[in-house]
């Protein structure tokens, strides 16, 4: 019993320890958000909110910053799109197909991000040089890149609700008379949409923290105009490099953790919500 009660002590300390190490530079960062001072962990910290009207005043940031949220919103949109029909064609065709498919979509989600940059680097030079005679780095290299890595990712995520539906339920909703869009739309989608929405999150997730395809792949457009995109990655990697990362990410930082705290806290209940209704609904089936 005391062996016992003493691994559960352990295992906790272990879980703490590491939420601690893993929270405690985000926690240091939000602090120093409060602060105009050059120096972490050291002398001069002066309580103020100075950092935050000057992250909105910094335009090359704020430009950074509205393509980020442009670029992962479209991208996200799109690759839900794609995601979502590829995992119901896949469900819904034979099992060599749809082995098949699974199989592609691990490769992609398994390999490395900078195979995908480098391989849709060389095919948009190509391209550019030999089919359009024109530079085609841009926006919408940006955008194909991100779908690309995003697309698999919301391919897992509507898999497991679409096995746990009932397959013949697509099948019924044809058999009564709806067309095979509106099953689709008042059969199937609802019965799935907690994963599309998960993998929605999921790939704005991945386009905000993107570096590599986004860096790789860049040109001019969006709010840059005729100049090179920045997002807030490839932003603050081009500034670390200068040396000259200004004191405004902090409370960029420290907004961009609330944002996410809040998000969580949403998705949470809306999952808790979903659950009880399901819930409900086998009590009354029952």
């Amino acid at each position: 019993m005391k062996k016992g009660l003493l691994r559960k002590i352990l295992g906790q300390c272990y879980i703490w320890l590491i939420l601690f190490f893993m929270y405690l530079p985000i926690l240091v960062i939000t602090a120093y958000s409060f602060s105009s001072s050059t120096a972490i962990i050291g002398k001069g910290f002066k309580f103020d909110f100075n950092l935050y009207p000057k992250l909105f005043m910094n335009r090359a940031l704020m430009v950074a910053v509205g393509n980020t949220l442009l670029i992962a919103f479209i991208s996200a949109v799109v690759a839900t799109l794609l995601g979502t029909l590829g995992a119901i064609g896949a469900f819904y065709s034979k099992r060599k197909m749809r082995n098949t498919m699974d199989m592609a979509n691990q490769i992609n989600v398994v390999n490395a991000e900078i195979v995908i940059a480098f391989s849709l680097t060389v095919m948009f030079v190509f391209l550019g040089q030999y089919i359009f005679k024109a530079d085609l780095f841009s926006f919408w290299t940006i955008l194909i890149g991100h779908v690309c890595l995003s697309a698999p990712f919301v391919y897992i995520s509507v898999k497991p609700k679409l096995q746990q539906m009932d397959p013949s339920l697509y099948e019924a909703a044809i058999d009564l008379g709806a067309s095979p869009s509106v099953a689709l739309r008042k059969a199937v989608i609802p019965e799935i949409m907690p994963g599309v929405v998960s993998g929605f999150m999921l790939a704005i997730t991945l386009s905000l923290d993107d570096f590599i395809i986004t860096e790789f792949l860049t040109g001019a457009g969006l709010l840059n105009g005729n100049n090179k995109i920045t997002t807030i990655s490839t932003f603050v990697q081009h500034a670390m490099h200068k040396k000259s990362v200004p004191l405004e990410t902090r409370s960029l930082t420290a907004l961009i953790f609330l944002i996410v705290i809040i998000a969580v806290i949403v998705i949470s209940i809306y999952k808790n919500k979903q659950s009880k209704k399901v819930k409900v609904r086998k009590g009354r089936n029952v």
